[in-house]
Formats: C-alpha cells, sequence, structure tokens
C-alpha cells in the first residue's frame, strides 16, 4: 500500500447530524442474510489455509520493480505458472507487467474483476503487503477453476502498485478502453491477512470523520458514490456465509475520496477514477499492523484463519452474484 498521504490542511469534518451521510459505516452482523446456497458453501469448505500460508511464503521477498527487478520479475513467473495450473490462460499486460487473465469465450460478457498488487515496497519481504492478497487471489482462481469454470472472472496481479499505482493506472487506461473486455465490478484486495483480537489494536486514521472498534479483528470493505451499493451485496454475504466473521463496510458518498486520499491509496483508485463500481478489501494496513512497509512484514506475522475467511467471502461474492 501506498505511503500515508495524508491531507493535514483540511478541517476536520465532523459527522453531525446533518453531514452524518457524507461516510457511512455499515456492519455485516446488522445485514440480512439470503438464502444459503449449499453449492456455495461447498466451495468455501474447500479453501485450505495451509495453501494460502504456503502462497504468502513463497511470495514474500523483497520485489520492488526497481530496487529488485530479478524478484519482481520472479514473482510474476510465479503468479503466472500457478494461474496456468490452475488451468488459466494469462497474459502480461502492459509496460509494467500486469498478470492478466480473461474468461475464454466471454469476452461479450461483463466480468467480476479480482485484482491484487504483487510488488512490496524496497527491502521488505511484504507478507501482509500483500503476497497476502495474492494468495487469496490465487484461491479465489484455485476454486472458480474446480467449482464454477463459467463464471465470467478476470483475475489480474497488478505491478507497481508502490509506485504511484502505475500498473493499474496503465491497466484502466490502456487496457480497458482498447479492448472489448468490460468490468462490472472489481474487487480490490490490499492487506488482507492481519488480525488482532486485543483491545486498542485498531486505530483510526486521523480527521476520517468514522468509528471503528478498536479491536482489529475485523475486514473492511471500502466503496464510493459508484460502488456504495457493491458494499452493501458484500456485506450480505457475510452475514449468509460467514455470520462469525467480522465485516464493515465503508460507504463514500459526494466524492469525499478525493479529499480523504487516504481512501484512494491501493489499486481500486484508477477504477473509480474511471467510474467502475469497485471495492477495495483491506485490514487497514498500518491502522492495524505494526510491521506496514517493514521488514518484519513476514508470513508467520499473519493469521491464516482470517486469510482464509476474506477468501472465503471473496469467492461467496464471485460465484454467487
Amino acid at each position: 500500500m501506498l505511503k500515508n498521504l495524508w491531507l493535514f490542511g483540511h478541517p476536520r469534518i465532523e459527522p453531525t447530524h446533518h453531514k452524518k451521510n457524507i461516510m457511512l459505516i455499515t456492519h455485516a452482523a446488522k445485514m440480512s442474510p439470503d438464502k444459503v446456497d449449499i453449492r456455495t458453501l461447498k466451495v468455501l469448505n474447500s479453501v485450505s489455509e495451509t495453501y494460502l500460508h504456503e502462497m504468502v511464503t513463497q511470495i514474500s521477498i523483497p520485489r520492488h520493480f526497481k530496487a529488485q527487478p530479478q524478484n519482481n520479475r520472479r514473482i510474476a513467473r510465479l503468479l503466472t505458472q500457478q494461474l496456468q495450473l490452475i488451468g488459466y490462460q494469462t497474459e502480461s499486460q502492459g509496460r509494467f507487467a500486469n498478470i492478466l487473465t480473461v474468461p475464454p469465450n466471454n469476452l461479450s460478457t461483463p466480468c467480476i474483476l479480482v485484482g491484487a498488487h504483487y510488488d512490496s515496497v524496497p527491502q521488505t519481504p511484504g507478507a501482509d503487503d500483500n503476497a497476502s492478497a495474492c494468495a487469496a487471489l490465487l484461491a479465489c482462481a484455485k476454486a472458480v477453476a474446480e467449482y464454477a469454470p463459467q463464471t465470467p472472472v478476470c483475475f489480474v496481479a497488478f505491478n507497481r502498485e508502490e509506485d504511484d499505482l502505475m500498473g493499474s493506472k496503465d491497466f484502466v487506461k490502456s487496457y480497458l478502453t482498447k479492448n472489448k473486455i468490460k468490468i462490472a465490478r472489481a474487487h480490490i484486495l490490499e492487506m488482507v491477512g492481519y488480525c488482532q483480537h486485543t483491545p486498542n489494536s485498531q486505530i483510526v486514521p486521523q480527521g476520517l470523520p468514522v468509528s471503528l472498534p478498536n479491536i482489529g479483528n475485523f475486514l473492511g470493505i471500502i466503496g464510493n458514490s459508484n460502488s456504495n451499493a457493491l458494499v452493501d451485496a458484500t456485506l450480505k454475504k457475510a452475514k449468509t456465509y460467514l455470520p462469525a466473521f467480522p465485516v464493515l463496510g465503508l460507504k463514500v458518498f459526494f466524492g469525499l475520496e478525493n479529499i480523504f486520499s487516504v481512501l484512494k491509496r491501493s489499486d481500486h483508485a484508477p477504477f473509480w477514477q474511471a467510474k467502475i463500481p469497485a471495492l477495495m478489501w483491506t485490514d487497514t494496513a498500518e491502522f492495524r499492523n505494526p510491521n506496514y512497509h517493514w521488514h518484519t512484514d513476514t508470513p508467520e506475522t499473519l493469521d491464516y484463519t482470517f486469510l482464509r475467511q476474506v477468501t472465503q467471502l471473496l469467492i461467496s461474492c464471485v460465484i454467487d452474484s
């Protein structure tokens, strides 16, 4: 995830009565569940913590595009090989080597996009940032290929997120505008493996006019005006299939993501800019994880039960939509 981009000069916007809808926190626990699909439940139960741990471990090496170019290419090859072993056709997209799969014979059907960046900041193994998300992406791709191969879904591993989102910006600008593929909605995963169950383990970004639990054991789902309906749909999936998993949705209104730039710090931002419905999935990064952008961001610091639940929720949003 990109470094802090605080807007210290902006006045705090208080969540007063007349401004209460500028941002809205919604809890999955308060949603009404849908009917459980037994086939979907079978797919979710197939997700393996062991597989997620193995993928995180393999990806967790310093792999910045410029600082560690050989490692960056090595992880690109690893992700490509994993997707091909699962059965997907892949391509290297653009000058920053985004890794892309496109569902065969479905180019005319709007796709669900699942995305995560695979680079890290220089000299850091980046287990949470962002090997955790890459592992969830691969596990989702594996489940879709095995149980729901006709699902119109494409998977993209973005490069250079740590360099001002260069990979995802290029994908949206150069690929989506020049190819037949259409995106119905995008789920962008950004640090989804770190969890704490102790009080005061979660803080709120400075100046953000919301209240959060002080225990960092929840998944955050962030949407803007073009994607807030997706927030509700995702929370309903959580309530339906993972009722004990804490999931919070942040719905942002009136373009306020352009004021609170902390909300645009990952690869969902270019999709928002293009008015494509997109969600950011996150464990909230440094507002919970003390290893953020540090050499201690290693595989053993992650919670693989939490990561498995994130992956299960993602799969439910893809195959049961």
